[in-house]
């Protein structure tokens, strides 16, 4: 029998506010942010206290709850305007993760739609609704994806696709909890994931909980497992899709794809549905978030480099289509995903 392996709860709305779990001090400890106000949500997403991008959706879409409690308290009637101001602070936070927008388009449109009557508790219905279809959506990839593998498989994951990285179970991660509650995974390799270290801090401490069996390594080391032929399988996760199929991801995976295709191993990019961008044509024009270089100057807050030192420090790169070998999603598994093949994936539900 399947076992779980879903013993993570990252967000949770409670007593009219917002609890994330601060992933920002894990391992080394587990204690949570209570957030009450759109600013101090914005600051969470920016901040990476909160990360991953169904998790920045699913909080943005609380924080918009947020918005409109405050909001409608001060003035009844002419909420809308501070209200949209709130979703362009949510907006600007993190600009390549199209969940945000996905999220803060919704709840634009179900606050905005219907008029004023009830929209506090029409808003709220929406954001747990949401967060509730993420864990069954997560769920569904990672049956879909452990489907794919065969006893014993070998994986390779990289930066956080976990329970932290959504509203619960993961993505990528979701996939690597299937197979070992199917026994069909043999092990799981960590890249540590450089500069945050979302790989050693974040995944390993996911799987160190949930007792999958595991080994960090640095990122550079991909390269020496899969031509020692010890990996079955690249798993990553997503921060968009574009329309084409290229795909947004944390800074290293289009590294990955490149020597998965050396070494004729597949690459596997789950995600769901909502992170595929239709309006976005390709790769070529995802907005890529940089960051502080003293992200990579410094280490635990200790300066590693001369105090000269120019850095460069994208979050993300773009892997093209034409390396991923499969893009799991809740509808299922496709196939060297192509703009025809992903227009299936179109589902009404997501726009409204």
């Amino acid at each position: 029998m399947a076992t779980s392996h879903d013993s993570i709860t990252p967000i949770e709305w409670r007593e009219g506010g917002l609890r994330l779990l601060d992933q920002r001090e894990l391992p080394g400890r587990e204690c949570y942010v209570d957030i009450d106000t759109v600013a101090a949500a914005a600051a969470a997403i920016e901040s990476l206290t909160v990360r991953g991008a169904p998790a920045i959706g699913i909080t943005a879409a609380y924080a918009a709850v947020l918005s409109l409690q405050a909001r409608v308290a001060a003035d009844p009637t002419r909420w809308q305007v501070g209200f949209g101001a709130d979703l362009e602070l949510l907006q600007a936070a993190r600009p390549t993760a199209v969940n945000l927008a996905w999220a803060i388009d919704i709840m634009r449109k179900v606050a905005l739609g219907e008029g004023a009557h009830d929209v506090v508790a029409r808003a709220l219905a929406t954001a747990r609704r949401l967060h509730s279809e993420d864990i069954q959506i997560n769920r569904a990839i990672g049956a879909a994806g452990a489907r794919l593998l065969q006893k014993g498989d070998v994986l390779l994951t990289h930066c956080n696709t976990g329970s932290l990285a959504t509203a619960g179970y993961g993505t990528a991660l979701g996939i690597v909890r299937a197979a070992a509650g199917r026994d069909r995974l043999g092990h799981v390799y960590v890249d540590e994931t450089r500069p945050w270290l979302q790989g050693a801090r974040l995944t390993a401490w996911e799987l160190d909980k949930e007792d999958i069996p595991f080994t960090l390594v640095v990122d550079s080391v991909a390269a020496s497992l899969m031509q020692a032929k010890r990996i079955q399988a690249v798993v990553v996760g997503a921060d968009r899709v574009a329309a084409n199929g290229d795909v947004a991801n944390k800074i290293g995976t289009y590294g990955l794809a490149v020597l998965a295709r050396h070494h004729g191993i597949p690459f596997m990019v789950a995600a769901p549905v909502s992170t595929i961008d239709f309006d976005t044509p390709s790769g070529d024009h995802i907005p890529i978030e940089s960051r502080a270089a003293d992200e990579i100057t410094s280490i635990a807050g200790v300066r590693s480099t001369p105090e000269s030192t120019a850095a460069w420090n994208p979050v993300f790169d773009v892997t093209p289509a034409a390396l991923v070998d499969v893009l799991v999603t809740e509808l299922g598994t496709l196939w060297r995903p192509t703009r025809e093949r992903l227009s299936a994936c179109r589902k009404d539900r997501y726009s409204s």
